[in-house]
């Protein structure tokens, strides 16, 4: 069955939109106070009205549900909270705190899995056919990348990000200026799941990429918008 977009799995994306918000909404009470609900219930809203407007770039893949689509519910808390007069930081920060709400909800054992896994070749095998299929361009504004082998000292292995499809539709949609917050996510996402990321360019900054580079056990360098800054002291 072909799609143009993921209304189809409408219901399953805003209860996703309801978890995320649950993990958070002590935050928001504190910072907004009675506002937080008509905040709540605005964000619902623009991503009910959002899903039909989310490109299809294909379903049976862990770039589409991990990342891909998780990002089009900030773009639709953005949209609300810019109409109730909020800024870009303020949402970036929340966008951030979800991140690390969800990540930290995981149980410890699983992230522990997850790490072993990432550095498995069965992994790494995957993520090399994941990268030669998307050189095809099946699905316009979807994921292109690249795979490349490390030599175990200085990063065992490389994912370059070439296009990224959570950028293409925020450009699409007027919101590029979200982007470097979700892109932090891979920093407090590094540091509990044991990745040891170092990226130095994003595209959403302005690089021909964005260069993933993982080692296990290694230390973590992500750079990140200096409104978040605050959130490491």
């Amino acid at each position: 069955m072909s799609h143009e977009n993921y209304s189809f799995r409408a219901s399953q994306l805003l209860k996703s939109l309801d978890r995320a918000i649950s993990l958070v909404k002590p935050i928001l009470v504190a910072r907004y106070g009675e506002e937080a609900d008509a905040l709540i219930q605005a964000s619902r809203q623009k991503y009910s009205d959002l899903i039909p407007q989310i490109p299809y770039i294909g379903e049976n893949n862990p770039l589409v549900n991990t990342f891909y689509l998780p990002a089009s519910r900030h773009l639709a808390i953005y949209k609300a909270f810019l109409e109730h007069g909020k800024t870009v930081e303020e949402t970036g920060q929340l966008a951030y705190e979800i991140g690390e709400a969800e990540i930290k909800a995981i149980p410890g054992l699983v992230r522990r899995a997850v790490s072993i896994m990432w550095f498995s070749r069965w992994f790494t095998a995957r993520l090399q056919k994941r990268a030669a299929l998307s050189r095809e361009r099946k699905y316009p504004g979807g994921y292109v990348v690249a795979y490349r082998q490390g030599d175990g000292e200085e990063f065992d292995y490389e994912f370059d990000y070439i296009e990224c499809a959570v950028y293409n539709f925020f450009r699409q949609q007027g919101a590029a200026e979200l982007v470097p917050y979700l892109c932090a996510i891979d920093k407090i996402a590094s540091e509990l799941m044991g990745w040891g990321l170092r990226r130095t360019i994003t595209l959403a900054d302005g690089g021909a990429k964005c260069d993933f580079r993982f080692k296990k056990d290694g230390v973590t360098c992500v750079t990140i918008p200096p409104s978040l800054r605050k959130l490491y002291k």
